[in-house]
């Protein structure tokens, strides 16, 4: 088992000739007890400072994970490594303790790095709800995600960032922040993301990054199979559910349609007090449309 973890991470984070901290990875693996209808934690192997103590049983069967960082945050030079892998039928809600912090990068280290890599089986439900990432002052986090979905696989996944330590009046410091994420069903590319951010480079308020505002927001809802004319109603409902909730200059929702199996929604907002009620907002009314199930918020554990 630590073998083929090892050589699992060797393929999915590069070799780097920089120093680095510690190299870690992470895989779970989730099934379904087709009698009961829960899903269960199936197996998994962790290595410091990533862990996963257990996983909870929802109302509905679904299996709640909590994703701990023992180190309290990603350090300079650390390089990160997340399988995730739903069984067919598996329903997984997966979400952070807190916000993940991303701390400085330490002189002659590497970039931060995390790497996710992530397959859902026919007829399986993900629902990635983390805290908002912040990258600290002097911060370089480089973070590749792919997302596999098979047939009538499903998928809600959000991705926070912030400016910085904002209580401390620290506001894009960071040196870095590059995510790259790509999502595919049926084998085929549905949607690929490349964000990169160089704070202390380019200006990250002009019009052609972030303008006024300090938080942004990605969220994707996917599941496979559906046809055009559902994912229609879909689009318009959230339509007219992020135009009541944007105001100009505070806070910008936008939702757009992918090739196929889903949509994308984005946010820009100048604080973070909304957007996390607004995601949740989204959340509840796509999974009653797509699932005609009520989304159940995940419990937090310290």
């Amino acid at each position: 088992m630590a073998a083929t973890a090892k050589h699992a991470l060797q393929e999915i984070v590069p070799d780097i000739s920089e120093p680095s901290r510690v190299r870690a990875l992470l895989r779970l693996t989730f099934s379904r007890d087709s009698v009961s209808d829960k899903t269960f934690l199936a197996d998994s192997f962790q290595e410091a400072p990533l862990k996963v103590v257990r996983a909870f049983t929802l109302e509905d069967g679904t299996a709640l994970a909590h994703l701990h960082n023992v180190s309290g945050g990603l350090l300079g030079g650390d390089h990160l490594a997340m399988q995730v892998n739903l069984a067919s039928g598996a329903k997984v809600q997966l979400t952070t303790t807190g916000a993940t912090r991303i701390y400085r990068s330490r002189e002659g280290f590497s970039a931060t790095t995390q790497c996710n890599e992530v397959s859902i089986a026919e007829g399986a439900l993900l629902e990635y709800l983390p805290d908002a990432t912040i990258p600290f002052a002097g911060a370089r986090y480089l973070q590749r995600t792919s997302i596999n979905l098979a047939a009538g696989a499903g998928l809600f996944w959000w991705e926070i960032l912030a400016p910085g330590r904002e209580a401390r009046g620290e506001f894009f410091e960071y040196e870095e922040f590059a995510m790259n994420i790509s999502v595919s069903a049926l084998g085929r590319r549905i949607a690929a993301e490349n964000l990169c951010l160089r704070p202390r480079q380019e200006n990250v308020s002009s019009l052609a990054r972030l303008g006024p505002y300090r938080y942004a927001a990605t969220f994707y809802i996917c599941r496979v199979g559906l046809e055009a004319r559902e994912w229609r109603d879909a689009e318009d409902q959230l339509q007219e559910l992020t135009v009541s909730m944007t105001r100009r200059g505070e806070i910008l929702w936008g939702v757009s349609s992918l090739v196929a199996h889903g949509l994308v929604v984005r946010c820009l907002a100048r604080n973070g007090r909304e957007l996390l009620p607004g995601l949740q907002a989204i959340w509840r009314s796509a999974k009653r449309h797509l699932y005609d199930r009520e989304a159940i918020p995940p419990r937090k554990v310290n």
